[in-house]
């Protein structure tokens, strides 16, 4: 009989090295990020791993942002307490930045929006998604005209104007009257698109003439549902992937009710029994509204909303109204938990001194809510947290408040826990 043994070694070699290669690509492909789909199930366990791809422009930089344990407070509680960094994301460094790019896209979509036409985008905001619209405006063609109210941090505004946009700081006012920040921004952004000459009547908007190219878009943060969606499609699949589906409970504030909307609609179908919880500032009316149904608040009730907006130090989060992106996912938040102005501030002290973690206001009620949360619901549960920007743009107003954290300082979470007005005189 011929000897047939050099083929097959050969075919054998053959044969491993094409099993091998296949191997590989198979265990490649598991590797990568798959491709969004429409059933939440379908990609709810996808998160990307090893070194981020190169992306086309700053936009490109947002979303994906890591989640951490919060060292401190979950030894604290004895409950793993997760915060997504949201001030990670590279275009304004906040949360925002999601909602900023959906908005702007679904705009173009629409064709609302034509890039390097002349196009104005207006806004009316507290500053962080003035910031995210300012920076995506401009590496997608476009100006930003942001409205926000007089007693913001003035760095916000600062910033706004070194990212190139046209920025209106105008006296606190409520949302039934013209002089509204948010109310402003609308009427300006519809007397761009009307005309390029407009009366200058007094009481009426004023625009110069090399403002009127284009056409005005009103971003309209609160009632476009570009911004729950941007969360139900990028936060909430996040955040379940990364947590591989364990999650007891979500923690979130709402100024204009998009983030915790879109994640709650995003988890609540794979995970019935989280519970959803909402971290409400002094002064704010939602806390009422989730607790008891209707918006009452010791200073401001349903109904006389001609008053002036009750002050809280807070900024982002926190309003007297339901707006459209709360709506669509205020019957899944489970519970409300109310933060004062001095809860807020001793958190956000006791962060730097235990983990050097420094961040913003509404960042800090969202993690005085999720202690209250790890405490209701006992040891062993994990409760993932949003940090949403930084507390760089907060210095002369939240952290010129807070103070200097000291040297070596040995705050009890009892005394954030307790903190009173008085401890920040």
């Amino acid at each position: 009989m011929p000897d047939h043994s050099a083929v097959y070694i050969g075919t054998a070699f053959v044969t491993g090295v094409c099993l091998t290669l296949l191997c590989k690509e198979v265990l490649d492909s598991c590797r990568h990020e798959k491709l969004p789909s429409s059933d939440p199930q379908a990609n709810a366990l996808v998160a990307r791993s090893g070194p981020p791809a190169i992306v086309e422009g700053i936009e490109g930089c947002i979303g994906n942002t890591p989640l951490f344990r919060i060292k401190s407070l979950s030894d604290e509680t004895g409950c793993e307490i997760l915060a997504k960094a949201e001030f990670l994301n590279g275009a304004g460094q906040s949360s925002k930045d999601r909602v900023a790019l959906s908005m702007i896209e679904l705009a173009e979509e629409e064709g609302i929006l034509t890039p390097y036409s002349g196009d104005t985008i207006y806004e009316g905001t507290s500053g962080s998604t003035g910031i995210s619209l300012a920076s995506l405006a401009r590496a997608k063609g476009y100006l930003a005209h942001i409205c926000m109210p007089s007693d913001q941090a003035i760095e916000k505004s600062n910033l706004l104007l070194k990212l190139g946009a046209i920025v209106d700081r105008v006296p606190p006012a409520p949302i039934v009257e013209k002089e509204n920040f948010v109310n402003r921004a609308r009427a300006l952004a519809l007397a761009h698109t009307a005309s390029s000459s407009i009366s200058t009547e007094e009481g009426e908007v004023v625009l110069s003439e090399r403002m009127l190219k284009g056409r005005g878009f009103f971003a309209d943060q609160f009632e476009n549902e570009a911004n729950w969606r941007a969360h139900y499609g990028g936060s909430g699949p996040e955040i379940y992937a990364q947590c591989e589906g364990k999650i007891d409970a979500f923690v979130a504030g709402a100024g204009t009710g998009g983030t915790i909307s879109g994640v709650a609609r995003y988890l609540k179908p794979l995970l019935p029994n989280i519970a959803v919880v909402l971290a409400d500032p002094q002064g704010s009316g939602l806390y009422n509204r989730v607790r008891y149904g209707v918006m009452f608040d010791l200073k401001e009730r349903e109904g006389t909303r001609r008053r002036r907006q009750v002050d809280t130090i807070v900024e982002g989060i926190g309003i007297n109204r339901v707006t459209a992106n709360f709506e669509v996912g205020k019957e899944l938040v489970d519970d409300a938990v109310r933060v004062t102005d001095a809860q807020a501030l001793a958190m956000a002290r006791w962060l730097v001194e235990k983990d050097g973690i420094f961040v913003g206001s509404s960042s800090a009620v969202n993690c005085f809510a999720a202690v209250k949360t790890a405490q209701k619901l006992g040891p062993g549960h994990r409760i993932v947290t949003m940090l949403s920007d930084s507390g760089s743009r907060h210095l002369s107003r939240f952290w010129a408040k807070a103070g200097d954290v000291g040297g070596a300082v040995d705050t009890k979470l009892t005394d954030v826990l307790n903190a009173r007005d008085e401890d920040f005189q």
